[in-house]
């Protein structure tokens, strides 16, 4: 019997690439006697009629197959996470920190995941509450805050747990998961972190002192931004680059780790080591040695 007996299928960009990669996963699971459901606007790039909401994916699918680039994953990781179904990524994209099934490898790795050769690594998402909002929106990667009047400095005030850390003046704010730190936290100088680490990185960004550096914090530490009534700037917050809202001077947002994890899927001889070996192209070596030789 196979692992994953109902698997729905997303894609958010419609290319030849991924369409092409979307019928294999599709004909592939399909073939091993799987029932696959697609997502309402990826039916539409097959040509298919009908298809769900990613909501009613999560809901009815023990398994989630995301065609594309991380991009694709945190749209379906917002929607889905809730529902606990895991993800599996077949990367069309460009790194592809958390797609990692190659397009040419989809019917060997599919047969693998799904004779129950696989691991699943838990990955915790980020929530903020901004005054006055009721909504309570989440991302994988990051939640970031900068100035609403570019290109001005923003002056805020940092809490973790109630307690004051620092008064800063910078451009912006990256608040950002493990996940999230080989994203845009790690472009800004943050650290990169294991995705089985239970912390959270805040990196300045462009900091008026440069006594300012990245901080990490405890996972389950609350940590609340208040923009300075005083300054009269207003700052913008962006949850995974998707979501955006206004924090008035005055006004704060406070960020905690969701209580809900992303269950990602991953296929034999994955490990986060290799994968930065990969991507960040930790395992070139340089061409000509060093033209000095010691003499005796």
């Amino acid at each position: 019997m196979n692992a994953f007996q109902r698997v729905g299928l997303v894609a958010r960009i419609r290319n030849d690439q991924i369409i092409e990669s979307l019928r294999r996963a599709r004909d592939c699971l399909a073939g091993k006697g799987v029932e696959v459901v697609l997502e309402a606007g990826t039916a539409g790039m097959l040509g298919a009629s009908g298809g769900v909401s990613l909501g009613d994916l999560g809901r009815g699918c023990d398994l989630i197959v995301a065609v594309g680039g991380d991009g694709n994953i945190l749209s379906a990781a917002r929607a889905v996470a809730s529902h606990g179904v895991p993800v599996l990524g077949i990367n069309r994209g460009r790194l592809g920190f958390l797609a990692d099934i190659s397009p040419d490898e989809i019917e060997a790795q599919f047969a693998d995941v799904l004779s129950g050769n696989f691991t699943m690594e838990e990955h915790f998402l980020l929530e903020g509450q901004v005054s006055g909002q009721s909504e309570v929106p989440s991302a994988l990667n990051e939640v970031l805050l900068h100035s609403a009047q570019m290109p001005s400095m923003i002056e805020m005030e940092l809490y973790v747990d109630d307690v004051f850390v620092y008064s800063q003046h910078a451009d912006g704010l990256i608040v950002a998961s493990p996940t999230g730190s080989t994203a845009y936290a790690l472009s800004a100088g943050g650290p990169i972190m294991h995705p089985s680490l239970d912390a959270i990185v805040l990196v300045p960004m462009f900091p008026h002192s440069l006594t300012q550096r990245p901080l990490v914090v405890p996972g389950d530490q609350e940590i609340r931004v208040l923009i300075l009534e005083d300054s009269g700037v207003s700052a913008k917050v962006s949850f995974d680059s998707h979501q955006e809202f206004l924090i008035a001077a005055g006004e704060a947002i406070t960020i905690r780790k969701k209580k809900e994890t992303l269950k990602l899927v991953h296929p034999p001889g994955h490990n986060f080591y290799g994968v930065c070996r990969s991507k960040l192209d930790w395992a070139s070596r340089m061409a000509t040695r060093h033209p000095y030789k010691a003499e005796n």
